[in-house]
């Protein structure tokens, strides 16, 4: 008798929590399939919004130095978890995009981020350094990151 009057009880509660978790999923996948038309095609300009990724000429310039004649690659930026703080960044040449996968060109260089790490990276800027101890892709700026190491392939996410 005690567990039926406990589970009258709460019934009400569990249902309105599930009616509200139903109301946020539903209204966050409205909104991430509204952002993604919106983003389907970024604009590369620099005046774009603030959740674009950029690329500096630097990063420009080596990936046209790396596409052969014939063979268009794109850089993917993707990140994945591990690293010194967290998270890492991680640089491939890809030669084909994913339906998942946003893409950014800008003066015939593409660039190619999947939907999961856009979250981590999105307003961050792609950089290639020539340093004396390794020459790589970087990411210079990100805004939803809070640190990380100083070689700058790891970060920890903002909360």
């Amino acid at each position: 008798m005690a567990s039926r009057l406990l589970i009258q009880r709460l019934t009400p509660f569990l249902v309105a929590r599930i009616r509200e978790n139903q109301r946020l999923l539903s209204s966050s996948v409205s909104a991430h399939q509204e952002a993604s038309s919106l983003l389907a095609s970024p604009s590369p300009s620099s005046s774009g919004p603030i959740d674009t990724i950029q690329m500096t000429d630097n990063c420009i310039r080596r990936m046209k130095e790396l596409q052969a004649p014939k063979e268009e690659k794109m850089l993917r930026l993707s990140v994945e978890t591990g690293g010194c703080s967290g998270f890492q960044y991680v640089f491939d040449l890809d030669d084909k995009t994913n339906p998942d996968d946003r893409v950014y060109e800008k003066e015939g260089v593409r660039l190619v981020v999947d939907n999961i790490s856009y979250d981590f990276v999105k307003g961050a800027t792609i950089d290639y350094v020539e340093e004396l101890i390794r020459s790589a892709f970087v990411v210079s700026t990100n805004p939803s990151a809070v640190g990380g190491c100083s070689c700058k392939s790891s970060f920890m996410v903002k909360q």
